[in-house]
């Protein structure tokens, strides 16, 4: 019988919920610490960083200048629809911005938190009315299907709100992922705890970040995300962010039944469990979950150190898109094992037994979740 490589089926054990939870409680990392899983997850998250660069460019552009526009041809042109840009979009000589589109899509579905709360809002339904009289004003198209379609323009708002509030996140993320490549390289993050650490460090000191979003209209600025709402980027973005790509996710066309009666797919969005951390490592090359598009920007732009670990790996570049995929989700498991960390009730050091239960019911919660993923790649290769 053959002997099949260990990661090209599972890199490690997986690990119960009662031990993750202990790892949380105790301040350990998800991932094991090697050498190896340092360049993993440092360089991935640098290609991840220069691709999240270009995605939060597209988001805030489609935002700001494709807003209420029905058939937006060249959203994906940033503005530059020179004849040499649209021939290397139409060859897929591009970036891959429908994986962001699915991200935007995911968190505008599950809607969780703030964000979600505040496009429910009174508020937002009475600005919308104001952006909607003064747009239909000036575009005969529009003035003609609100009428006929009266929740339609509220929906591209809710839309192109979440569009632009997932672009500053991703802003951030982008701004935090190449600093920490810049750090590794310069000696002051040398492991896998130090990583988790430095990502904490980042979300923490953005967590008050506000979130606001305004358009221009008939040249009239008019607020879609007021500052007056209150959002902030770890509560109201971020987390909600987790929640829909991370964890939920949206059931992936090919790997299970659509047929309501064959009930594959779980009636309650809470219980989904199709997210990039239980992704399996496939190269579909689509849009959704597995990100393998999403893999495909990545690998335009794999640091070189990263290219050479996987060359030396099995199949060299034959199936370099399911080691980056694997990779990207070392890396997932310790920006979310950050976010665990930057919110945990109280300090996990506390002596107050209250604040020790609050903290173990939190780190339950997560773990419960968390053991159902992909952690066997939390080990390292043998």
């Amino acid at each position: 019988m053959p002997i099949i490589p260990a990661e090209l089926v599972h890199s490690g054990g997986m690990p119960a919920a009662a031990e993750l939870e202990e790892k949380l409680l105790t301040g350990q990392t998800l991932l094991a610490e090697s050498r190896e899983h340092l360049i993993e997850v440092v360089d991935v998250l640098k290609s991840y960083g220069e691709v999240l660069d270009a995605y939060s460019t597209n988001l805030i552009f489609q935002a700001e200048h494709q807003f209420l526009v029905p058939v937006p041809l060249f959203k994906y042109l940033d503005g530059e629809k020179s004849p040499a840009k649209i021939w290397r979009h139409l060859n897929h000589d591009r970036i891959n911005f429908e994986y962001a589109e699915y991200c935007m899509k995911a968190m505008l579905w599950h809607g969780t938190g703030g964000l979600d709360a505040y496009l429910d809002s009174a508020a937002f339904a009475e600005s919308c009315a104001v952006i909607i009289r003064r747009k239909t004003r000036r575009d005969p198209l529009l003035a003609m299907l609100h009428p006929l379609f009266s929740g339609f323009l509220i929906e591209m708002i809710r839309t192109a709100a979440t569009t632009h509030a997932l672009g500053q996140f991703w802003r951030v993320m982008s701004d935090l992922f190449l600093d920490l490549a810049r750090a590794e390289a310069d000696g002051s993050v040398a492991s896998i705890e130090a990583v988790v650490e430095f990502i904490k460090d980042g979300l923490v000191a953005a967590a008050a970040n506000p979130i606001t979003y305004g358009v221009a209209v008939a040249g009239e600025h008019l607020w879609v995300l007021p500052p007056e709402a209150g959002l902030t980027f770890l509560v109201d973005v971020a987390v909600p962010y987790v929640e829909a790509v991370f964890l939920r996710g949206l059931p992936f066309l090919g790997t299970v039944s659509f047929n309501a009666q064959a009930q594959q797919i779980s009636p309650d969005q809470a219980k989904f469990a199709y997210g990039a951390l239980f992704a399996d490592p496939l190269p579909t090359m689509g849009a959704g979950i597995p990100p393998s598009l999403l893999m495909q920007d990545m690998f335009r732009h794999l640091p070189q150190r990263l290219d050479g670990l996987y060359r030396k790996r099995t199949r060299g570049e034959g199936d370099v898109r399911v080691k980056i995929c694997m990779s990207f989700q070392k890396s997932m498991f310790c920006v979310t094992n950050a976010a665990i960390r930057g919110t945990f009730p109280h300090p996990l050091n506390s002596p107050e037994p209250a604040a020790h239960e609050a903290n173990r019911a939190y780190a339950a919660a997560w773990a419960a979740r968390l053991a159902a993923a992909r952690t066997d790649c939390l080990d390292p290769l043998p």
